[in-house]
């Protein structure tokens, strides 16, 4: 490859990506960003099913907003996986593939002989990442697994949510993209393995155990009483304060970490007279107190507009901000200096650029490589063909004609 040639850790490894939606998606785009040449497989004619989530759609095309979010760096091909025509490609392009990912269901794949027990022996060294709902075993392995879905049955939505109010999920599908990113943290593990061995292997995501993974506290929470944490709000579940308060205009976050933090808080604030009470002595105390100290600091916090607060907090060095919206936080100093929104060259007939959110990831040798913008739809095809499997346009036109490309 000589067009966009990649740059980054993972240049000269090359991926197959058998993956739509958002988990998987997300673990290669990943691996696309770190430097990988990502080979996106699609359905002809429809492509991940993405690219039908619009409106919204990027300004001045018809490409949906969220399939440009998670599919930068990669190569679109259309190739249809059902047709035994397409399986053989398929695995003669695998021979040319590092890193297969996959979010099929559970022995999907199997139906059209490219599931990891099929392939294996053939192809000793691939690394195999199969992301699914529930992983390759246990009693709901054959489940469909879909964000929401993972978030009520892992938990996180008994934890989410006013006190009084009804289970709530995450606004975003925290559940697929922590998938992805465990998915990723798995491949790279296996890619050193595989430098000291020469040895693939299958890494087996399930969206239900990655959820477990990430109730961190909360699930130690759980672990160390036997009582599930009760949903609250605004509040932390082991820190007071640590919680929004309203003010005399709006709303702030206020994070008082530790005993000396919220010493300073109330002396500087005309609140020492609290220091006294063992209500509010320790942190722990306040967690026991935890709606004396809400009320008591409230109308203090209320007494002021929040510009007021955040200039008094931030020069006392004592955790606060603002509640931004969308178009706050992408006009924010910090994020703009931090580069966190790209403008990329888009490809093909469209022209002009497109928007995407930067990886946050920073390495001081090998930074993130923004090559190649979300591909159209089955943009790369001939071109891959050619490189990998060595076919001309016209072998390349008869696939089209059999609906294999």
């Amino acid at each position: 490859m000589t067009e966009n040639e990649p740059s980054g850790p993972l240049k000269g490894l090359r991926v197959f990506d058998l993956t739509r939606v958002l988990a998987g998606p997300t673990c290669a785009q990943m691996l696309g960003d770190l430097g990988a040449d990502v080979i996106k497989i699609e359905k002809p004619g429809s492509g991940d099913d993405t690219r039908g989530f619009a409106p919204p759609f990027m300004p001045g095309t018809e490409e949906s907003a969220y399939f440009v979010g998670v599919n930068r760096n990669k190569r679109s091909v259309t190739l249809d996986i059902a047709k035994p025509e397409g399986q053989e490609m398929a695995l003669r392009m695998i021979a040319h593939c590092d890193i297969l990912v996959e979010n099929f269901k559970v022995g999907a794949l199997a139906k059209y002989g490219l599931g990891y027990e099929q392939i294996r022996e053939r192809f000793p060294a691939l690394i195999y990442c199969s992301i699914t709902g529930f992983g390759q075993t246990g009693p709901y392995a054959p489940r469909p697994g879909y964000d929401s879905l993972i978030q009520a049955m892992g938990g996180v939505m008994s934890l989410t949510g006013e006190p009084d109010g009804a289970p709530q999920k995450v606004g975003i599908p925290v559940a697929d993209l922590f998938a992805g990113l465990y998915g990723c943290i798995g491949i790279l593990a296996a890619l050193h393995h595989r430098e000291a061995t020469g040895r693939g292997q299958q890494i087996d995501i399930g969206m239900l155990d990655t959820h477990l993974a990430w109730l961190a506290n909360q699930g130690m929470n759980y672990l160390a009483t036997g009582k599930n944490p009760p949903r609250l709000g605004n509040q932390h579940p082991n820190i007071v304060p640590y919680q929004v308060f309203a003010t005399a205009d709006g709303f702030i976050v206020l994070s008082i970490g530790n005993d000396p933090t919220f010493r300073r808080f109330c002396e500087n604030f005309d609140l020492a007279a609290l220091l006294d009470d063992a209500r509010f002595a320790t942190n722990a105390a306040r967690v026991a107190n935890r709606q004396l100290v809400t009320d008591t600091l409230a109308a203090t916090l209320r007494a002021h507009p929040s510009a007021w607060w955040l200039e008094r907090l931030e020069a006392l060095k004592i955790g606060c901000g603002p509640i931004n919206t969308l178009a706050e936080v992408f006009a924010d100093p910090q994020v703009k200096a931090r580069g966190m929104v790209l403008e990329m060259p888009r490809q093909g007939a469209e022209g002009g650029v497109v928007k995407v959110i930067a990886n946050p990831v920073r390495l001081s040798a090998t930074p993130a490589d923004y090559r190649q913008a979300p591909p159209l739809l089955g943009e790369h095809t001939a071109a891959v063909l050619e490189e990998m499997l060595g076919l001309d346009a016209a072998a390349v036109a008869a696939l089209q004609g059999r609906g294999v490309v």
